[in-house]
């Protein structure tokens, strides 16, 4: 299943650039909206694909320009994803993207950030008051994660909205998640859009 919607996102994007290749270049505008579908999973790097699209989620964000191009770029947003197995997760992030074209209008990313992963628990925990057992709820932790990402993408117009679909892969490396596991891997598979509109 994972490799037909890989598959069908590609060819969706390669079809979006050829239709938008006789366009003519436009200005690159900061504060574009930033629009994800995500699917989480507790895994190594490319391992078990299948398990992402148990759990999924939503995103919103935006992104400024360091030379005015997209091609060098700053993103910023909030993601949220739900989770039955280990616990749904609400992270707010910050990633450096290098964003170089490689034909036409097509391009690839390749991003790194900070995050702060705040992941709650995944069934009612317990803990112990004057001596008695009792309910503490689904309340989690906060802890930081390094997120690294790979994307393919296109870009396309209407009118002077620029409207670039992708599929992005990440890997996100947790940070104190427990005292025996200071490290845990997670993965994340977004598509979604970036929205530029020049008023």
């Amino acid at each position: 299943m994972q490799t037909r919607f890989i598959l069908l996102a590609a060819a969706l994007l390669l079809t979006i650039s050829a239709s938008a290749q006789n366009e003519t270049p436009r200005t690159y505008t900061n504060f574009p909206i930033i629009i994800t579908v995500q699917f989480h999973a507790l895994s190594l790097p490319f391992r078990n694909l299948k398990s992402n699209f148990k759990n999924v989620g939503i995103g919103i964000g935006t992104e400024v320009s360091h030379n005015g191009q997209q091609n060098w770029v700053t993103q910023m947003g909030v993601l949220w994803y739900r989770n039955r197995n280990v616990g749904n997760g609400f992270m707010p992030h910050l990633q450096t993207v290098w964003r170089p074209t490689l034909a036409d209008d097509v391009y690839t990313e390749i991003k790194a950030g900070l995050g702060y992963l705040i992941s709650s628990r995944p069934s009612p925990s317990w803990r112990q008051v004057n001596g008695v057992w009792q309910p503490a709820g689904h309340k989690g932790k906060g802890m930081f994660t390094v997120p690294l990402g790979v994307s393919l993408g296109a870009n396309t117009w209407a009118g002077k909205t620029q409207l670039s679909p992708f599929v992005t892969y990440q890997f996100m490396l947790v940070t104190g998640y427990s005292a025996s596991i200071p490290l845990v891997p997670e993965t994340l598979i977004q598509t979604g859009a970036r929205v530029h509109i020049d008023y």
